[in-house]
């Protein structure tokens, strides 16, 4: 069992991008789902599909990579705040990630977006990960 689903979905997708995989089965929950669009919406992901049973549900998330080089288009995902140790940033001061080319996903009042987002809508919040 473990204890810190968002650090869970990124290393299934770390992990499946990284040994080349086409698709990775997450299971879901409100959270992950708007962490997947985010990704989808940034141009990380390919497509993705959310499954719903009767328990829980299941996200198909299929991976994008480059058609040349055969080299996975997220080169780093990592989490920043984790449960031990929580980092909240204001709306003035949300980090930019590879000097704009990469993504923060921040958890804010208004809902999961992006870091560029949160700082159009003038919001702050608990940064979750950087993608890119």
């Amino acid at each position: 069992m473990y204890t810190d689903p968002i650090a869970d979905f990124l290393t299934r997708v770390r992990n499946a991008s990284m040994a080349g995989h086409r698709v990775v089965d997450i299971p879901a929950s409100n959270l992950k789902r708007e962490m997947t669009k985010i990704l989808f919406d940034q141009g990380f992901i390919l497509s993705y599909k959310f499954e719903d049973d009767k328990v829980q549900g299941n996200i198909k998330i299929a991976l994008k990579y480059d058609p040349q080089t055969k080299e996975p288009v997220i080169r780093k995902i990592e989490r920043i705040s984790k449960p031990g140790l929580r980092k909240y940033s204001g709306a003035d001061e949300l980090p930019r990630v590879l000097n704009g080319l990469g993504v923060a996903i921040v958890s804010t009042s208004h809902g999961v977006m992006t870091g560029k987002q949160a700082q159009r809508d003038n919001v702050g919040g608990e940064v979750l990960c950087y993608v890119y």
